[in-house]
């Protein structure tokens, strides 16, 4: 049972917890209580092993083919995290026995997972259990573990199992050959292991610290090895009050870690390497360890974006820092080789690869946030360029053409062919995504135009941005079908955002964005003709661009882009959608798991209905405002009150886009309601939604609606615009976002404004139709032109 008022004092809205431990429903608080920091990500599985658990380390980058018929994917590393614990020599388990004050949680603040309970045996033996366990931001490759257990009644035996656990799959996909294992003095475990195609080796080591009542016990443990497992075997008597203490400390390195991932590199050097870090860690101690650990969160995370919500409900603050929270533990900005999976780094979902998600939902938390890390993504996308124009070329097409699914950048498409059991048929279904689902082209094209326009960032443009851009127009111009009876060129059979309707013509969202993407190199390549011709000399050898450039003024305005119906201003999201057979979605839209539509229905039929996914034509009109103001209002209104009705909510992309537009046309209870959902797919009180991991891009969803939609922060025509409009029981609002380069600290209350130019360097924003420009304090009053300048 999810609560979310545990959290006292300083720690008041920072603790996730459930209180009422279910062997049915581990996969909740396994994934949303996951552990990492970009390096690797620790499912939050307990100690002790039960039927329905998945036990998940994965290291960001460590992609593998099991077969060369599946697809690669992050392998599942061994396993650090479980504890055999037997009392009186009877397996211990949480479905024997009496449980009482059960808790586990989850301390945002500090990144530390906790759980707690007192136990009665079967015997009547009551004992009193405290893990905790965190995963180091400040030294990515250390993992800390920390067991008490008291005897509260009786004397009693305890015994433990504890070591490196290689006996896991991905599925029943086994990714690593076995390696070595080792104990050295009897105290440090061993345990290599290496993928089976992509030859990359992972070391794990381990190490106890026991104590009882704070004396060190000095008995030697047994020592175990079997097939892909090493372990030691611990055994005590504890008598009525005395206290059992282990700490746990491992290390993960792998050779694609960029220190090792060198002409010179030798498995020796990694092993001794990786050992020696733990016996220094071990020399500290998890308290140690902990504060640093602490500390990095503090000065890395929470001191830096300073994002305050003051709400009459507290698990709106509570949801906004749930999002920061996995926002930074997702995130690989260690290495520019490496993206944001689908599912983060908390369950094998979606099998670790990076979708447009990333681009259009967690990306802008970054770019406005901490544009380090979002260059980091988009050198991640430029590093795929040699498989985006491998896809490309293997389709008949030119330039780039970025895969649907990505893994390790130059892989190329790695999205699978075939997916779940057709409901009406009985037969596979086919995935077309990574076929003809393409826009993901533009999106990445958008994404490099948002992070250039808010950060100013001309050596990223120079170095990655205009080639990324000129070779994506490329594909597009390569892509576009003409039309001889019309006389203008199409983008036929393709998937858009709706995935609901695959082989579609002129998907609006498609079209939009790749006319958007030529646009955009046209305008480059003038301003590089300029400015820099010495780079577009460069480019225009490298990309052929002499050519591309005069295909890209003849075809463009000649390119189809669907325009508002005369009688009620709606966009076809495609050339067939608003023929089809309407259906009423209320049931399914009002169900409390998402995808009950296809226990009545198969892709087909819903193929031939006017049934949306997720926001697609109100997706493209949110980012076409943030390139030029295309669309007036009254279109807006009139695209969703016509397809938010028809819009399942099946991706859980979509509720935040919705509730961004619901704000921006005036909706502001609906904006609210659909924030609220976004915010509850993951944390949320239901037991099942996250089995196989969150749902990264709705969390970057959740900060999207906060601040562009709350806070009416936008991207608008090269300039910054704040047209704020709060919920009505929030007091106030304040968080610290980046432009051009310089932090500003952003303060809203319902009646007034107060921006910080944290640099005291001059910003020039827009408020409500009036432009401003400051380098101090500034406080506006919300509703009136009246301003006071510290």
């Amino acid at each position: 049972m999810m609560n979310y008022s545990l959290g006292k004092g300083d720690l008041e809205n920072w603790v996730v917890s459930d209180t009422a431990f279910s062997p049915d429903t581990l996969g909740k608080t396994e994934s949303i209580m996951y552990l990492g920091n970009g390096y690797m990500g620790l499912r939050s599985t307990t100690e002790e092993p039960y039927l329905n658990e998945t036990r998940n380390l994965l290291v960001s980058g460590t992609f593998n083919k099991f077969s060369e018929e599946e697809v690669t994917e992050l392998p599942n590393v061994a396993d650090i995290t479980r504890l055999d614990i037997r009392v009186d020599g009877e397996h211990f388990s949480l479905e024997l026995g009496k449980v009482e004050q059960y808790k586990k949680q989850l301390n945002l603040q500090t990144a530390e997972l906790i759980r707690t309970f007192d136990w009665t045996s079967p015997s009547g033996k009551k004992l009193r259990f405290h893990f905790r366990r965190f995963v180091s931001l400040d030294d990515m490759h250390l993992i800390g573990m920390k067991i008490n257990v008291e005897s509260l009644t009786d004397d009693v035996q305890i015994s433990f199992d504890s070591g490196i656990n290689a006996q896991l799959t991905n599925t029943g996909s086994q990714h690593f050959h076995e390696g070595e294992k080792r104990i050295f003095n009897k105290r440090y475990i061993q345990l290599v292991q290496s993928t089976i195609e992509s030859n990359i080796d992972v070391v794990l080591n381990t190490m106890h610290q026991i104590k009882i009542n704070g004396i060190d016990v000095k008995e030697e443990p047994v020592m175990n090895m079997e097939r892909r497992k090493v372990w030691v075997t611990h055994d005590f008597t504890l008598r009525p009050n005395d206290h059992l203490e282990v700490e746990k400390l491992s290390t993960v390195y792998t050779s694609r870690d960029k220190e090792f991932d060198k002409p010179d590199y030798t498995l020796d050097n990694l092993r001794k390497h990786s050992l020696n870090e733990l016996k220094r860690s071990f020399e500290k101690g998890y308290e140690a360890l902990f504060q640093s650990h602490k500390g990095a969160w503090k000065k890395k995370v929470w001191d830096v974006y300073d994002f305050e919500v003051n709400s009459e409900d507290p698990f709106d603050q509570l949801s906004l820092r749930f999002a920061l929270y996995h926002l930074t533990a997702m995130t690989p900005a260690h290495d520019e080789r490496m993206g944001i999976a689908a599912k983060a780094l908390s369950g094998e979902g979606y099998k670790g690869h990076s979708f447009w998600d990333t681009e259009l939902f967690i990306l802008p938390f970054f770019t406005y946030s901490n544009p380090k890390v979002a260059k980091s993504l988009l050198k991640y996308r430029y590093h795929g360029l040699a498989g985006a124009r491998k896809k490309a070329t293997a389709s008949g097409y030119e330039g780039a053409m970025y895969p649907w699914e990505a893994a390790w950048p130059t892989d190329g498409e790695v999205t699978p062919v075939w997916g779940a059991v057709d409901i009406i048929t009985g037969e596979q279904t086919k995935i077309w995504s990574g076929f003809i689902e393409q826009h993901i082209s533009s999106d990445i094209a958008f994404a490099v135009y948002q992070y250039y326009k808010v950060t100013g960032d001309q050596d990223f443009m120079d170095k990655y941005g205009y080639e990324m851009v000129f070779d994506t127009a490329r594909f597009w111009i390569s892509r576009l079908e003409w039309d001889e009876e019309k006389q203008e060129y199409h983008i036929n059979d393709v998937i858009g955002p709706d995935e609901y309707k695959e082989h579609v013509n002129n998907n609006a969202f498609t079209n939009y964005m790749a006319h958007f993407n030529i646009k955009l190199a046209i305008f480059y390549y003038d301003k590089l003709k300029t400015e820099n011709p010495k780079l577009l000399e460069e480019l225009r050898d490298l990309l052929d661009l002499e050519k591309a450039y005069k295909k890209w003024k003849s075809k463009l305005t000649q390119i189809y882009l669907p325009k508002p119906r005369e009688e009620d201003s709606v966009i076809p999201q495609d050339d067939s959608y608003l023929q089809l057979k309407k259906l009423d979605l209320t049931k399914y839209k009002q169900a409390d798991k998402v995808g009950t539509l296809f226990s009545e229905y198969n892709l087909e039929q819903v193929n031939q209905m006017q049934i949306t996914k997720q926001a697609d034509v109100m997706i493209l009109l949110y980012l076409l405002e943030q390139t030029e103001n295309v669309f007036s209002k009254e279109i807006k209104k009139a695209n969703f009150d016509y397809y938010e009705p028809k819009t399942t909510h099946d991706s859980s992309l979509s509720l935040s886009t919705h509730a961004i537009m619901a704000n921006d046309l005036g909706k502001s209870e609906l904006a609210y309601s659909l924030f609220r959902k976004a915010s509850e797919i993951d944390l949320g009180p239901t037991m099942n939604s996250s089995d196989e991991g969150i749902h990264a891009a709705s969390i970057g969803g959740i900060w999207q609606a906060a601040v562009f939609g709350f806070a009416g922060i936008r991207l608008i025509e090269g300039k910054l615009k704040i047209n704020p409009s709060l919920p009505k029981h929030w007091k106030n609002m304040k968080f610290t976002i980046n432009w051009k380069g310089q932090p500003i600290s952003i303060t809203i209350t319902n009646a007034k404004l107060t921006i910080i130019p944290l640099h005291d360097k001059k910003i020039i924003f827009e408020v409500f139709g009036e432009d401003y420009e400051t380098n101090k304090q500034m406080e506006i009053k919300l509703g009136s032109s009246q301003t006071i300048t510290f």
